[in-house]
């Protein structure tokens, strides 16, 4: 047996173990694939989920009145001073006139708002944030920019974005929590099952003088061989279950307003980390499992 380190003996010995023992290989890669599936799609969910009311948040806005004794020009001119406020991302200046025919948009030709001045109304701004959930605070600094006369803000409505994205973010990372102690059990024991049909061939090993390391070395390969093969079957059938359910939202009815990330424009940061995860998981697992056949 080689006494120093020798990577090629290792990577031989570890893809020999795997298509001498195909079946419990096959069972080990199937349940690294399971268990990836299952936290990458909780993650994505969340991704999108987050993604999704980050759009919704975006278009939230609010209005800020001008005082009415202000001309048109001089309503213009507050433009900058509201938009160096802290967390004003958009300040969008809208004309009385803008303002009348906004109002007038879908609702039934009336005589009376067809006849209605623009000056009975007031110049604003349509104003959008960074941070939703600084809105209050943003409100409050607005409405001391000279000039503004009130506010108008469905602060209810932004809370509850607030409140659905921090729920929502919390129950994923619970459960890929939770999912990724449980994949490490099941890989552990379902390498284990696969160790322990080796146990004598590991006894001979140490028997004849083998080190700890020279027989774990072998498995550790093994181990990550089998989680790098898992990771990648796992990305390309992901990749497979998210296009499906991509297009049925896309040819869905009443689906419009769900969106979903491109998952070739996350690939290079899914791929890693499956691949990461899965070698993690194998090699872990692994080692898991020998260590207890080394006491002999």
């Amino acid at each position: 047996m080689p006494r120093k380190f020798d990577a090629g003996y290792y990577v031989s010995e570890g893809f020999h173990s795997i298509f001498t023992h195909g079946f419990m290989s096959f069972a080990a890669v199937c349940m690294i694939v399971a268990c990836l599936l299952i936290m990458g799609s909780f993650s994505l969910l969340a991704v999108n989920l987050d993604h999704m009311l980050g759009d919704l948040e975006s278009e939230n806005e609010f209005l800020a009145y001008i005082d009415e004794t202000y001309t048109e020009e001089e309503a213009r001119s507050l433009q900058s001073e509201i938009e160096a406020v802290p967390n004003v991302s958009q300040a969008i200046f809208v004309t009385r006139e803008e303002a009348l025919t906004d109002f007038k948009e879908g609702r039934d030709s009336n005589p009376l708002l067809d006849s209605l001045d623009p000056e009975v109304l007031r110049d604003r701004f349509r104003i959008h944030v960074d941070d939703i959930e600084q809105l209050g605070q943003t409100v409050e600094a607005v409405e001391q920019v000279k000039g503004v006369a009130n506010t108008s803000v469905a602060l209810e409505i932004a809370q509850g974005f607030v409140l659905v994205r921090n729920i929502a973010t919390g129950v994923a990372l619970v459960l890929i929590g939770i999912l990724v102690v449980v994949s490490l059990f099941i890989i552990a024991n379902t390498i284990k099952l696969a160790t322990f049909y080796r146990r004598e061939e590991i006894a001979i090993m140490k028997m004849c003088g083998a080190t700890n390391a020279f027989v774990q070395w072998p498995f550790v390969v093994e181990g990550l061989l089998l989680g790098l093969t898992g990771a990648l079957v796992a990305f390309f059938v992901q990749w497979g279950i998210y296009q499906m359910v991509a297009q049925f939202i896309v040819k869905g009815n009443g689906l419009s307003l769900v969106t979903m990330i491109s998952y070739p424009g996350m690939a290079k940061i899914i791929l890693p980390v499956f691949c990461g995860t899965g070698a993690l998981i194998g090699v872990g697992g692994s080692l898991l499992a020998i260590r207890k056949f080394l006491q002999v």
